[in-house]
């Protein structure tokens, strides 16, 4: 049986190793010119940072002037541990039930081929859109986003595109719903330096580093687990709708009998939409000011991602996408997104932005080991990007 043209380019967009922390852009920027001569269509290429090109293939609209839509997806994926895997997680195996397996096949190289072969098909059928489409392959995001995606929408390049509505990538849903992220929680990434007195293990030495850091776990914890209460307590809620902290490093000391002079702890904070982020801040400055002399926060990331994009009749956009999910018999499921994605410094600039990833019935294998999709599911995707893309665009 021959293999749908849209499942060979997938896997070969897989099989390019674009891993952190050192991504093969270059690749992917070939096979991305190779599919912009296929399509017919033109394709640029922007630098927002050196070698970390973001790669734009454009379908003009009949009437170019209306606000473009974005379809935006990222190059990158995580790095693997290859002995974890059943597969070669470059290799774009299909097993006999039509599992594909790779780094990426969820997140989020279907989509980004996904939106290629919807393109490809609706200018086969000769659909004509109204307004211009702008297909955006963009690095970077699983490190962040800040040279990438961030660092684009503040340029001429990506004002020039006119931009009113963006789809950027979501995640799989295990049950038979789709989910549609309109915001994100800020994710703020902070290590408590915990400076005390230093001396030989044997002695109860004052001030230490230690009880420091002890006083600070125990109140980030306590607030963690008020958040979790608070999820599980409230069906209603989602992950994304609450606050989550979790202890990731502890950083410091030389060898045991030794009492260190200064200890670190870092935590994960992802703050819910609802969070005040001056309140949140003065109670960490409250949390180190108690917890002992001279401790003090240090940021790794801090940001602000407040941006909701609307889900009521004030956005068109929102109006068409949920009109032509009606039509498809989706069922979709709104929530806050979990992690973090290209998507906020879209809505930053007041673009509105949808999260979606038409993958359901289909565990959540993002960043995990032998991550895969089934060739249904993802021709299933495809064939929802056929009409959505035409809802948004006007055909």
């Amino acid at each position: 049986m021959t293999e749908h043209v849209a499942v060979k380019n997938f896997r070969e967009y897989l099989r390019i190793p674009s891993v952190q922390p050192n991504p093969n852009y270059e690749a992917c920027l070939q096979f991305l010119k190779k599919q912009a001569t296929t399509l017919g269509l033109p394709l640029k290429v922007c630098y927002p940072m050196p070698n970390k090109p973001v790669v734009v293939i454009t379908w003009e609209g009949t009437d170019p002037k209306l606000p473009s839509i974005l379809l935006n997806s990222h190059m990158d994926v995580v790095p693997v541990f290859p002995e974890k895997w059943t597969h070669d997680p470059f290799g774009a195996e299909k097993d006999a039930n039509g599992n594909i397996y790779a780094r990426g096949a969820q997140d989020m190289k279907c989509v980004g081929i996904q939106y290629i072969e919807a393109i490809r098909k609706l200018k086969e059928d000769g659909v004509r859109l109204k307004r211009t489409i702008h297909m955006s392959f963009v690095p970077d995001e699983e490190i962040g986003g800040e040279e990438g995606m961030g660092k684009w929408v503040t340029m001429d390049d990506f004002k020039r595109l006119n931009v009113g509505c963006a789809l950027d990538e979501g995640m799989a849903s295990v049950d038979d719903t789709y989910l549609l992220f309109y915001g994100e929680r800020s994710i703020w990434q902070v290590h408590v330096h915990c400076p005390g007195t230093p001396g030989h293990g044997s002695l109860l030495l004052p001030d230490t580093a230690g009880e420091k850091v002890r006083y600070v776990i125990d109140k980030f914890m306590d607030f963690r687990a008020k958040e979790k209460e608070k999820l599980d307590t409230n069906p209603a809620l989602s992950i994304g709708d609450v606050t989550t902290i979790n202890l990731t490093r502890v950083k410091g000391g030389v060898q045991n009998n030794v009492v260190p002079p200064e200890l670190v702890v870092g935590f994960d904070c992802r703050l819910s939409p609802t969070t005040n982020m001056d309140t949140f801040e003065k109670w960490i400055i409250d949390v180190c000011t108690k917890a002992g002399k001279g401790v003090y926060p240090e940021y790794q990331q801090k940001q602000n991602a407040k941006e909701l994009t609307k889900l009521d009749s004030s956005n068109p956009y929102w109006v068409s996408f949920k009109k032509e999910c009606d039509k498809l018999g989706l069922k979709l499921k709104e929530a806050i997104f979990p992690g973090g994605t290209d998507s906020r410094f879209v809505r930053a600039m007041g673009i509105p932005a949808f999260g979606f990833s038409p993958m359901n019935k289909t565990p959540v294998l993002l960043h995990d080991h032998d991550e895969y999709l089934s060739e249904s599911t993802f021709l299933t995707g495809l064939e929802i990007y056929t009409k959505l893309i035409p809802a948004l665009a006007g055909s």
